[in-house]
């Protein structure tokens, strides 16, 4: 499979997963600060259906700080009803403009650290398809917003279900999953990783 049918395939099942959650789930925290399931799941499709000029009038609103322009591009959606938002995914599944970068796996990595920022505080754990989860795992150490690889630096990250490795130095140990959403800075994938690298692995992830 192409990295776009992975991406396809991830976003048709986050489309699935959002469309069983409970009104009081949407509401509930996520692992990104300050934002809601609701707000996380905005921001996955928010640069859906946009011109060129009306992206580039977001990013100049955003003074091109990409935590402002996302925080603007939510906000757009505020008054969209949940299953809107599971529409929006579930129709704009085959990746294409900023999603559809590095030959989809953008839309791959950004789309499953995403729902894993869902899955994690509602306690809804996830068995991730390894040739996505693998993907995703070396895309985050070099993708332009995450650079998993400089959180990483000084570590060798050993997966304990999939094989998949990467580093050098003392190791860190534990599920594919947990190594991708460390990479991406979440400190909650802390608590399901330990080897003699983990103290300094944690001391990078604020």
């Amino acid at each position: 499979m192409t990295a776009l049918d992975l991406a396809r395939a991830e976003r048709e099942e986050f489309a699935d997963f959002l469309s069983g959650l409970t009104p009081e789930q949407w509401e509930h925290p996520s692992l990104c600060e300050g934002w809601s399931v609701r707000d996380v799941a905005a921001h996955c499709v928010s640069f859906e259906g946009l011109s060129a000029r009306e992206l580039a009038a977001l990013f100049v609103r955003g003074r091109l700080q990409t935590d402002r322009i996302n925080a603007l591009a939510v906000a757009a959606l505020a008054d969209r009803p949940t299953s809107r938002l599971v529409g929006i995914l579930a129709d704009n599944a085959e990746p294409h403009g900023l999603g559809g970068g590095f030959g989809g796996r953008v839309a791959l990595t950004d789309n499953m650290i995403h729902q894993q920022d869902i899955r994690r505080p509602l306690r809804l754990p996830r068995r991730i398809p390894t040739e996505r989860l693998c993907a995703a795992l070396d895309f985050v150490r070099y993708a332009p917003t995450i650079r998993g690889a400089w959180r990483a630096r000084g570590v060798r990250l050993v997966a304990t279900d999939v094989d998949w490795s990467n580093g050098r130095g003392p190791e860190v140990r534990g599920p594919g999953e947990a190594l991708l959403m460390i990479m991406a800075g979440r400190r909650d994938a802390l608590a399901d990783l330990d080897g003699a690298g983990v103290v300094s692995l944690a001391a990078r992830v604020r």
